[in-house]
């Protein structure tokens, strides 16, 4: 198949682009820099220069594709925007085609689940930062109706591979002899290895299950203090793990704060109904002591 990623240099993308370039798959990767150009073309792929607001190049590139990933995950004033005008272009393109899109969401959309396990029914109290996402969901979901395979996925806390929130966690030990969190450290994340999480995307996408929404999430939710404690005891500044209070953050970070501060736990197995998919790599405390971000 060929097929049509966006976001193909960012941190989920180039997994994805990865395992279906292993799997005999063309990738054409869309590349916001010359720079970022370069980099997919060196992997292997066709990289087509342009970006979300090139709604012209979208329908183009989702037009000779056999399928779409919509890995590019945006933020900021705008984001919103861009993203459904983008979202909205490649459905126009794929209509009637029975060609499947994948859509990158997130589980932020859930808002503050206050220690509840949240699946993919449960209702939705999104921060300001994601609180456009869920319409643009729908829209995907409702493409079915236009003949495109949408498939919206939720992944949690992504890491793996040096990267992640884990990764800046990692960095800020390394160069600051500490670990930040915002708030108390005991609102949870539900996290997912960045390996297994591009699993589900290639699975996705080359069997789709339109009009149908996952969550994307492995093992239990862990408490956001204890994953800073290990990064640090990981780096070797054990017990450096200072607390910024949410009005502290917000002043520092903006709607960002809101997101790092929420308890959200989120879980499902319909992607292993769906997919038989599981999860295979790491969890999240053995990837700290003994995977990637010591390497």
């Amino acid at each position: 198949m060929k097929i049509f990623v966006t976001g193909a240099a960012g941190y989920i993308g180039s997994a994805v682009c990865e395992l279906l370039r292993t799997g005999g798959h063309k990738v054409v990767g869309l590349a916001r820099s010359e720079e970022k150009a370069r980099v997919l073309e060196s992997l292997g792929y066709v990289a087509l220069r342009g970006s979300l607001a090139d709604t012209a190049g979208l329908r183009s590139a989702a037009a000779e594709a056999d399928a779409v990933v919509h890995a590019a995950l945006e933020f900021g004033p705008s984001a919103g925007t861009t993203d459904r005008a983008a979202v909205a272009t490649l459905i126009e393109a794929l209509a009637g085609t029975g060609k499947a899109l994948v859509y990158s969401s997130g589980v932020w959309v859930m808002g503050n689940t206050r220690g509840q396990l949240k699946g993919e029914v449960s209702a939705l109290a999104p921060p300001p930062m994601v609180a456009w996402r869920p319409a643009v969901e729908e829209l995907v979901l409702e493409s079915k109706d236009r003949g495109v395979k949408g498939v919206v996925l939720r992944p949690g806390t992504v890491y793996g591979r040096k990267s992640g929130r884990v990764g800046a966690m990692f960095r800020e030990a390394q160069s600051a002899g500490r670990v930040s969190v915002v708030g108390n450290g005991e609102n949870h994340w539900s996290t997912i290895h960045v390996d297994d999480l591009a699993d589900l995307y290639v699975r996705a996408v080359t069997d789709p299950a339109p009009g149908e929404l996952f969550i994307a999430c492995g093992g239990m939710p862990q408490p956001v203090g204890k994953i800073a404690r290990a990064v640090a005891k990981a780096c070797g500044v054990d017990g450096k793990v200072e607390m910024i209070p949410l009005e502290q953050a917000r002043a520092e970070m903006g709607p960002l704060a809101d997101c790092l501060a929420m308890d959200c736990k989120a879980g499902s197995t319909k992607a292993a109904r769906y997919f038989g998919w599981t999860v295979r790599k790491p969890s999240i405390f053995d990837e700290i002591f003994s995977g990637s971000y010591l390497s």
